[in-house]
């Protein structure tokens, strides 16, 4: 496995541009729609639930966000530096 921007929070929340995001294990379903739009900030952990990588940076945020609309259940959470959700709204 790559390496996770947050080792003890390996899903977020963490802070990626400014942004808050997180991936809600609970919602996630290992669809790995995320990973296909920003292979740089997401990957599937060894139970198919989607972590947040070191070179999250390397992706642009507006890329982050259309992967978190990429996922079917809504499983990527993305917050603003003032805490108002971009999505999902």
């Amino acid at each position: 496995m790559s390496n996770l921007k947050d080792s003890k929070k390996p899903s977020g929340p963490v802070i990626i541009h400014k942004y808050k995001v997180w991936v809600d294990r609970s919602l996630c379903i290992g669809a790995a729609t995320c990973v296909a739009v920003a292979p740089n900030t997401f990957e599937l952990d060894n139970e198919a639930k989607a972590v947040i990588l070191e070179t999250s940076d390397k992706d642009t945020i507006e890329t982050i966000i259309e992967g978190a609309k990429a996922c079917p259940v809504a499983a990527v959470i993305i917050e603003d530096e003032k805490g108002n959700r971009i999505f999902p709204k």
